[in-house]
């Protein structure tokens, strides 16, 4: 029999699901199903649940026809379940490692109708917040059962659903379900703890709880949160319902610092809802107030209590404004701070500050690719649509002064770091770039800054590196987030790169879907030109081109792949060419940069652009660099050689398995590489099929069209097609 039925619900959490999926299904505990539920998600959380689906029977589907909302869509999964308990646990969080063999144990040891287990607080700078379990229960219960009558105190456990596992039997018999609009836990946890006669305490944390920057209900103002007052009224019907009268008071309290904990959110309730919102709460307190009377807390937490009975507003909100303040002049005035920089630079920047309260140039894009080392990747692709869709647009590139002689000809530029640069980015309307502008780039209103990224991700990026210190050493997590809150839109190529770019950089921007304009050319370019530029690299007719594209190690910025140009050479055979083309941020081997073969063993790390590269080559040889990705769109053969795969997925961590979902061969050591080509795997029928697989998921989208799409939508205002 299934011990645990886990009810999943899903809505825009396509960034998290997976890591939420893989926590359960990974579990040292075989007797469990999942159960996910679909509520209508405009982004690929339902394709994900299929994909689990579709490869592990413990997993299915349910798919609603309509968003229903948290509460409605774990009660659809509730009606698939067959466990003997079922867990709620949201799609954007995930479980502990192996928590669930000390939850089976508990279950089958105590047979609880509730079971409650610990969780953190994950925030989104990888710091973890504890709960209240150890406040709550000093010294834990054990392997005993209670009623809530005999410990009221467990009330004060955080009052949501997924902390929580249910005996199925006893939910279907005191029929309790989850009610529509937000705050549904309220109305569901409070109850069931009231019903139940046996409760059970588990002091092992189980459940991360993820504190999302951005998309969090709890991080969204609006009215809708004060559906929290219907909630707690379901919940006071139970009270009179169940006869739990002794409890009341216990729950007036805890109601009370729930509406107070919402009222003091500022990312909840909005200054001008705010005076309306305490009135509620004036009305709520006479109307639930215990004939008996009620605990008031000490402290300022009481003199709130004593001022919402008042109806005292003013003094109310006079009292927050004094802790505010408060807080403002400690960080306003912090400890003395670094030495002035040069001269030059505060000239600089008082100039950049001065043409920000200049107006917009309404015809300016700026445009720039990696670090300003020039003209490439998706801006120049967006760059040159942009001059034949939208050429009333001012397009100029910032470059650095010792890459301006890498520009094609024609076009217009401006030097970093001079005055000319601080004028036009502090006045450009659009500012276009792969990576993020510096920090004095300050995001005007009215003006809109594009995030083109530069590849699809197969290590962790973004928020996701604080997981895996070694490979983001020096990084500044709160800045970086300071910069993503700048960008309007974020260009993918594929539904997987939109999941991770939403996880690993969170924050209010668009996500425009479109495919990589850099890969147009890709798709667009004819036959007479990839023999052109054969030519230009030295390749004759019927000769075998294999492109080298290891990517960089941060980690280990000196480590090199093994790797031996000639003895691949002698591989390819006497018709075969091979270019080794460096990570920008390496310097090539010196075994290829003097080659004993310089005719047929090329490098090209300084070649313009990597698109001509991959036009030119009959075979991609990469490890986990994006480039795989983009050379997949031209359909042609990809070996993965990954000699350093287990240290390099553990320590700069990755987002899937390259050698389990490759695009093609995968070579564990150069021996293996060797082999491959020596018995021609890349050219063999498993390798189409992997391939095909490959191009499905990541480059359908890739047909020559992407920059357009985005002019359109960016530069033009077109609405999405």
């Amino acid at each position: 029999m299934t011990l645990i039925s886990f009810v999943v619900p899903a809505f825009r959490v396509q960034g998290y699901l997976r890591e939420c999926l893989d926590s359960i299904l990974g579990q040292p505990v075989a007797d469990i199903e999942v159960i996910g539920v679909d509520d209508c998600s405009p982004d690929a959380s339902g394709d994900i649940l299929d994909e689990y689906a579709a490869r592990d029977d413990r997993v299915r589907v349910v798919r609603l026809d309509r968003n229903v909302g948290l509460g409605p869509a774990r009660n659809a999964g509730l009606d698939q379940a067959v466990g003997e308990y079922v867990w709620f646990v949201d799609g954007d969080d995930w479980l502990a490692p192996d928590c669930l063999t000390e939850v089976a144990a508990r279950l089958r040891d105590t047979r609880p109708d509730v079971l409650l287990v610990d969780h953190v607080r994950a925030h989104w700078d990888d710091t973890v917040t504890r709960s209240a379990m150890e406040q709550v229960f000093p010294e834990p219960p054990g392997a005993v059962t209670f009623r809530l009558v005999d410990q009221p105190e467990t009330l004060e456990l955080l009052h949501t659903a997924w902390n929580k596992l249910v005996r199925r039997r006893f939910l279907i018999d005191i029929g309790l379900r989850f009610a529509p609009g937000w705050y549904e836990d309220v109305s569901f946890s409070y109850p069931l703890l009231l019903a139940a006669d046996r409760i059970g305490v588990l002091d092992v944390v189980c459940v991360r709880y993820r504190q999302r920057r951005a998309g969090a209900i709890t991080r969204t103002r609006g009215e809708r949160h004060f559906d929290v007052f219907e909630q707690w009224h379901r919940v006071f019907r139970e009270v009179d319902r169940l006869g739990a009268g002794q409890l009341r008071s216990a729950v007036f309290e805890r109601m009370m610092w729930h509406y107070l904990a919402v009222l003091g959110n500022g990312d909840r309730i909005a200054p001008e809802l705010r005076p309306a919102f305490f009135s509620r709460v004036t009305i709520e307190h006479a109307r639930f107030r215990p004939p008996g009377g009620h605990r008031i807390p000490d402290g300022v937490e009481g003199l709130k209590h004593r001022l919402v009975a008042a109806g005292r507003w003013r003094t109310f909100s006079a009292l927050r404004a004094t802790n505010r303040m408060g807080r403002i002049v400690r960080r306003v005035f912090p400890p003395a701070g670094i030495a002035a920089r040069a001269a030059r630079d505060l000239t600089l920047r008082g100039y950049h500050r001065a043409e920000l309260h200049r107006p917009l140039d309404e015809n300016l894009a700026l445009y720039a690719a990696y670090w300003y080392r020039g003209y490439a990747c998706n801006p120049a692709a967006i760059y040159a649509t942009a001059r034949q869709l939208a050429p009333q647009i001012r397009g100029v590139w910032i470059v650095r002064r010792d890459r301006v002689h890498t520009l094609p000809e024609g076009i217009e530029y401006v030097v970093a770091g001079t005055a000319a640069y601080h004028r036009m980015l502090a006045r450009a309307r659009w500012l276009v770039n792969n990576v993020n502008f510096p920090d004095s780039a300050v995001k005007r209103p009215g003006s809109v800054h594009v995030q083109t990224h530069h590849g699809t991700p197969v290590k962790v990026m973004g928020l996701d590196q604080q997981r895996y210190p070694l490979g983001a050493t020096g990084m500044d997590f709160a800045g970086l987030l300071r910069r993503v809150d700048r960008w309007d839109f974020s260009i993918t190529s594929n539904s997987f790169s939109t999941q991770m770019w939403e996880r690993a950089y969170p924050a209010a921007y668009t996500t425009l879907e479109v495919g990589y304009p850099r890969n147009d050319r890709l798709v667009t370019a004819t036959a007479e030109e990839v023999l052109r530029l054969r030519a230009a690299l030295g390749a004759g007719l019927g000769e075998q081109v294999v492109l080298y594209a290891p990517t960089h190690r941060e980690h280990l910025p000196r480590y090199r792949p093994p790797f031996d140009p000639q003895r691949l050479l002698d591989a390819l055979g006497p018709s075969g060419l091979l270019l080794i083309r460096c990570h920008y941020f390496q310097e090539v081997d010196r075994r290829a940069r003097h080659p004993a073969n310089r005719e047929r063993i090329v490098d090209v790390s300084g070649h313009p652009r990597v698109e001509d590269l991959y036009l030119a080559a009959d075979v991609l040889v990469t490890d986990y660099s994006s480039a795989m990705f983009d050379y997949a769109v031209l359909d042609r053969p990809i070996v993965v050689y990954a000699p350093d795969w287990d240290a390099y997925r553990l320590t700069r961590g990755v987002y899937f398995d390259i050698t389990a979902e490759a695009p093609g061969p995968v070579a564990r050591t150069f021996a293996g590489l060797l082999d491959v080509f020596r018995r021609g795997e890349a050219y063999s029928p498993a390798a189409d099929q992997a391939r095909a697989r490959f191009r499905e998921r990541f480059c359908a989208l890739e047909d020559g069209h992407a920059a357009e799409r985005v002019v359109r939508r960016v530069f033009l205002g077109e609405p999405p097609a």
